[in-house]
């Protein structure tokens, strides 16, 4: 009879060595990937705020007059000689509606548009959930009028394409330029 008790007694303390690795397991699995994924969002951000950042650098390069045609809280367009030819180009920075991105799990991604005469093309994701522009002019203040922008603040909002657990992992970026040629 004892020796009954002591392998039901071993069998159920091995159950829960056994439950208890099987969990420990699985939060591992889930940490990683839970890991893995901000690392991403991180790296998808500064990937972001840096194209974002050398457009914004060049507004008016080897251009003449104000080169900045249109200035919205979602949409900057504006002139430059972005790839040093000698021709001026026009340059639209802007976010697509969230119902254009299907390919990823999250509902509220947008893409990315750098519009490069009129070429669309050029898009990128990356988790992308907002895109915020602010003007300030050469005091710091807040201004809408084109001729008086000097500094031109990005924000970026992003979020993962796929789900930790029950929600998005999300991140922002935030970077202020003032041109050289404005």
């Amino acid at each position: 009879m004892n020796t009954m008790l002591d392998i039901i007694g071993a069998t159920i303390i091995g159950g829960l060595i056994f439950l208890l690795i099987t969990n420990l397991n699985i939060y591992s699995s889930k940490t990683k990937f839970s890991s893995d994924t901000e690392l991403t969002l991180q790296q998808n951000a500064k990937t972001l705020a840096n194209m974002i950042e050398s457009d914004i650098r060049k507004v008016g390069y080897n251009c003449s007059g104000n080169p900045i045609t249109y200035a919205g809280p979602t949409k900057f367009s504006f002139y430059s000689d972005i790839d040093s030819n000698g021709t001026v180009d026009s340059l639209t920075l802007t976010e697509s509606d969230s119902t254009l991105l299907y390919e990823t799990q999250n509902p509220n991604d947008k893409i990315y548009y750098r519009i490069v005469d009129g070429d669309t093309l050029k898009a990128a994701s990356l988790g992308l959930t907002k895109l915020k522009f602010t003007y300030k002019n050469a005091l710091g203040y807040i201004t809408t009028a084109l001729d008086s922008i000097k500094y031109i603040e990005a924000e970026v909002w992003l979020e993962s394409t796929s789900k930790i657990d029950t929600s998005y992992a999300k991140t922002y970026w935030e970077v202020t330029v003032n041109p050289r040629n404005l």
